[in-house]
């Protein structure tokens, strides 16, 4: 017997009610039949009854087994529009026939397959009703939009308009396509787009590939696929991708960073580094991790190894192409203040950028006889003032001096001491956590304050690349000199003292201000004793300036940027060579780009030379004007480099003969808001305002900043897993109650229970279960494909739910019992304007608006919308914007008609967040053009204003109730009222009034004090 149909249709469009009907069922002898219903009452006992079924409060319905040929459904209580049922059918005998099940329900028809021999009455899961047809209609429309160009920004557009630039931090395009986190961010800014399109706003949205990078270039050397190759497959399927969410880019100004036309621009901004001495070589401690082949930035090493593959990294000297990022260190700090980030973005590069105010002071390295040799260590301190109470010194493994002082008894120990330290990354060294480590040099110091000799350490807290590499401990006085003074019994001498004692000196380190103690300098012309420690930090550094032993200076924890990859797949460096010479000199400016050439092998060589060494016709030539011959730079830029200007770009990506038009960055600049992750706060961020400051100098753009309003979407979470524990011997244990010997279970949602603030197990209420949400990764297996909520809910589904997820900026999990939520509202939104399907599934052309005069009612309902969406875009909070139109279909559900002049608005008001179907309903209310340039709708005050207000009440200080009164009452009516309504009267019997307030302005509070 082949598969057999059962069949829900509607018998009412509006009656929010399920009724007692009779289901004939001539031949079929044993059926179930399940839902899912939610509970209007609260009360699921009450609410969800089924014949016969003797139900408890679960989601899922089941009922008996029936065996009459006639059975009815009893009624269900009253539910709202828009509620599922879901049926169910197994049929026995030789003969079958539909079952007509009516049911009183705004929803439309379903159709389920069935075959013979599945279990009768089993749970199952309901079958997801079709709310419209969500891919016949974004498919449409995706389809207008591209052969319309209904998003391309003119190359010359009219200036008089005010402008919106508002661009997402484009994307690497891996192979892995999109996740659900990038539609975040990108739908956030098609929001803004879309909306101030409508607003009357010239609006520049586009999209590009941050395409250079590590990942193509392993891919490569793994499967010997050229990352070019790689690469433009991966952009083809994040376009793709990208597309089927119908964001409105104009991907007529499309670009990717490994274009040749793109990146000759990036090399003409490296050549204006270059020659105002901005850019530079030099020999430095780098990350060289050798299985990579690269070196690697701090960050992009955790724990010794790389972040990307998890391969040893060693710390070594090599010459590097470095950017004096340092020289606009100031500005850098500075301008922060003038724009719109969150402050924790600005403090994160306030303090990346660390400026702090000192002194650098010189120590004397003495002899084996204790007499000053021709070495000296410099130190830089933010505490000239404690400069006496400097017990050691401390070197870091990677400084120059080691070398020259380290005794031959300390050397073999110092040598090991720096081998290990070079295996450790610096965030590593500096946590404040980590066991303290050091070793003596052999070599003593002299401190040039109080004439004492103290010994030299060398310890891998201290970096090479902070300050001048060396430090003097104060263990008094600073809590990490302090705990290396406890571990290795090094003196510890208080110079600042609060005045409440020093009995708890050796205890832990007294970092505060005070008075000056224990300070006698060598020369008694200047007294520091008793001064105010900030008066003595002034005093002793004029003191050192004037012996030559010291000056006053201001540091940065800002290093200048190392610049140069030795990669592949990355931009070539403008820059070659003499070979007599050796000196380097940038390329004529009409020879770039200089275009990477093709290679077969990529692997790195393991010594530090590039594989670009290996393309030897492409490395040596003569220069045509010396006649003499030069190599070309084999290492290549890092994948910074072309993320640092491509907003510019953006704004005339087909200039052949400028990175951008003057008067094209002057109406289009800076970004108006820019959205991306948190974790791109300071490299991206910080090289990129870098740039434009030297772009700015030289004339080429004409503001200070690049990104003027900053946005950072909140991650999202993979959907809350659910585990139990059992114990030795497999009992369920609560998860508050587990110890290691209990064995972790995974378990679904459906046997859960909330309770509380927690989970429990559905079937033993007493066992409490573990739920979490993770971050989402393969190796867990929770990644959420996007491709698959758009094939089964529509990507306006998919946008419309990660707005509503909650705020923007919020960390959020995944529900896809969420998306099925926004579905249904979508669904119900394309009922109200479209109507129901006929029988066949089918819908009509038109719409069910009329030309009608909407009522008070109705206009109230749309205004207050109107107020809320526009308000909340504003201020970026979609998640409550959506709620308000959500607000507005509950209530134009229970109208009679549907006005045009209601209908229409409440379209646009939808079209930023789910334009596919906004703009069908447009079309069917009967527009032949996009909607995209429509006026947005403007909520009129006369329509704001409520007829009836209600006020909390309180007496003596406590909430007692509200009341309801004209919204145009006067305090006089208001307390009458109070007093009028009997509600209060046990609170009032037997006291007298001694006062009253009430404040009109918020209705927010009517106080009544009462005597005793």
């Amino acid at each position: 017997m082949g598969p057999h149909s059962l069949a829900c249709c509607n018998a009412c469009l509006l009656r929010p009610r399920i009724r007692g009907e009779f289901l004939n069922v001539p031949f079929i002898r044993n059926f179930a039949v399940f839902g899912r219903i939610p509970s209007p009452s609260g009360d699921l006992r009450r609410d969800r009854k089924l014949a016969g079924a003797g139900l408890s409060n679960k989601t899922k319905l089941k009922s008996r087994i029936y065996s009459d040929r006639s059975v009815s459904l009893a009624t269900l209580g009253s539910f709202s529009h828009g509620t599922d049922i879901f049926c169910r059918a197994a049929v026995v005998g030789s003969s079958s026939r539909q079952v007509h099940c009516n049911a009183t329900l705004n929803t439309p028809p379903i159709q389920l397959e069935h075959s013979e021999g599945e279990s009768i009455g089993q749970e199952v899961e309901p079958v997801k009703i079709k709310q419209y047809p969500f891919a016949e209609v974004e498919a449409k429309w995706q389809q207008v939009w591209e052969e319309e160009q209904t998003f391309r920004t003119p190359d010359l557009v009219d200036t008089s308009k005010p402008k919106y630039y508002v661009l997402d931090m484009f994307p690497y395009p891996s192979g892995a396509g999109l996740h659900v986190g990038h539609p975040e961010g990108y739908t956030a800014t098609d929001i803004m787009a879309r909306y101030k399109r409508m607003k009357g706003f010239n609006v520049l949205h586009p999209m590009g590939w941050d395409a250079f990078g590590l990942p193509a270039e392993q891919y490569a050397i793994q499967t010997g696929t050229h990352p070019r190759k790689t690469t433009f497959k991966n952009i083809d399927r994040f376009r793709s991708q990208l597309k089927a969410l119908g964001f409105s880019y104009d991907w007529q100004r499309e670009l990717s960073t490994t274009e040749p036309d793109y990146y000759k621009w990036t090399q003409w901004i490296f050549l204006q580094l270059f020659n105002r001495g901005l850019a530079y070589q030099a020999e430095v401690p780098v990350n060289w991790c050798p299985e990579l082949g690269t070196v690697l930035a701090n960050e992009e090493v955790i724990d010794g190894v790389s972040e990307r593959g998890g391969f040893p990294v060693i710390r070594k000297p090599m010459k590097q192409w470095m950017l004096k990022i340092t020289a606009y260190a100031d500005r850098l700090l500075e301008d922060l203040d003038e724009l719109d980030w969150p402050e924790s973005i600005k403090d994160m590069q306030r303090n990346w950028i660390g400026r702090s105010e000192g002194a650098e002071v010189d120590f004397e390295v003495l002899d084996t006889d204790g007499q000053p040799s021709s070495a000296s260590v410099r130190v830089f301190t933010t505490r000239p003032d404690t400069l006496c109470g400097a017990t050691y010194l401390v070197v870091a493994p990677e400084h120059p001096i080691l070398k020259q002082i380290v005794s031959s008894d300390q050397k073999e120990l110092v040598e090991k001491y720096v081998d290990a330290a070079s295996r450790k990354s610096d965030l590593e060294r500096t946590e404040l956590q980590k066991d303290k480590t050091g070793v003596f040099t052999g070599a003593m110091a002299r401190n040039p304050a109080n004439g004492e000799a103290i010994p030299i350490w060398v310890a891998d807290y201290v970096l090479g690349s902070y300050g001048t590499g060396a430090i003097m401990a104060v263990p008094a006085h600073d809590t990490r000199d302090h705990e290396f003074a406890v571990t290795f019994n090094l003196p510890i001498r208080v110079v600042v003292s609060s005045g409440e004692g020093d009995e708890l000196v050796g205890d832990k380190a007294y970092t505060g201000g005070g008075s000056v103690v224990n300070s006698a300098l060598v020369s008694a012309e200047v007294q520091l004793n008793g001064l105010p420690n900030t008066e003595a930090a002034e005093k002793i550094t004029q003191w050192l300036e004037k012996i030559g032993k010291g000056k006053k200076k201001v540091n940065y924890k800002l290093r200048d940027w190392l610049f140069a990859r030795q990669r592949y797949w990355g931009e070539p460096f403008p820059i070659v060579f003499f070979e007599d010479s050796n000196e380097a000199r940038g390329v004529a400016e009409a020879d770039l780009p200089v275009t990477l050439p093709d290679i077969d092998d990529f692997t790195p060589t393991g010594t530090g030379e590039p594989p670009l060494a290996k393309a030897a016709s492409w490395v040596t030539y003569i220069d045509e004007e010396s006649g003499k011959a030069v190599r070309r730079e084999t290492n290549t830029m890092p994948q910074w480099a072309g993320s640092c200007w491509y907003y510019l770009r953006f704004m005339d990506p087909k200039n052949s003969k400028a990175p951008v038009d003057s008067e094209k960055e002057r109406y289009w600049g800076p970004v108006d808001l820019y959205v991306g992750g948190a974790e791109h706060s300071v490299l991206h961020l910080l090289y990129a305002r870098f740039w434009h400051k030297v772009l700015y100098d030289i004339g080429v753009v004409s503001t200070k900043e690049p990104f003027q309003r900053l946005v950072n979407q909140g991650m999202i979470l993979g959907e809350v897993e659910y585990t139990t524990y059992r114990d030795a011997d497999g009992s369920y244990v609560s998860a508050d109650s587990a110890g290691e010997d209990c064995v972790a279970e995974r378990i679904s949602e459906k046997d859960v229970l909330k309770f509380g603030e927690g989970y429990v197990l559905k079937y033993d209420q007493s066992i409490k279960v573990s739920a979490r949400a993770h971050k989402m990764s393969k190796s867990r297996g929770n990644v959420i494909n996007p491709d698959e909520i758009v094939r089964d809910y529509g990507a306006d589904s998919l946008r419309l739910y990660e707005m509503f997820m909650g705020p923007l900026r919020d960390t959020k999990v995944w529900s896809t019992n969420g998306v099925e939520g926004v579905y249904r509202f979508l669904g119900r939104a394309w009922r109200l304007v479209v109507g129901m399907p006929s029988a066949e599934g089918s819908y009509s052309e038109g719409s069910l608006a009329t030309d009608v005069e909407p009522s008070l009612e109705q206009l109230k309902a749309l205004h207050r919308c109107i107020y809320r969406v526009t308000d909340d875009i504003e201020g970026m909070r979609f998640n409550t914007s959506i709620a308000g139109m959500m607000e507005f279909i509950n209530a134009a559900s229970k109208w009679n008609d549907r006005p045009r002049a209601i209908m229409e608005p409440f379209v646009l008001l939808l079209s930023p967040f789910a334009p596919h179907i906004a703009e069908e309903l447009w079309r069917r209310l009967g527009h032949s053009k996009s909607l995209a340039y429509e006026p947005w709708p403007e909520a009129k005050e006369e329509y704001l204003k409520e007829d009836v207000i209600v006020l909390p009440v309180q007496m003596n200080g406590k909430l007692r109730g509200r009341i309801e009164v004209p919204a145009a009452a006067d305090e006089e009516t208001v307390f009458a009222a109070v007093i009028s309504s009997g509600n209060f009267d046990k609170f009032l019997e037997g006291k007298d009034i001694k006062k009253k307030i009430y404040v009109p302005e918020s209705a927010a509070l009517t106080s009544i004090r009462l005597n005793r």
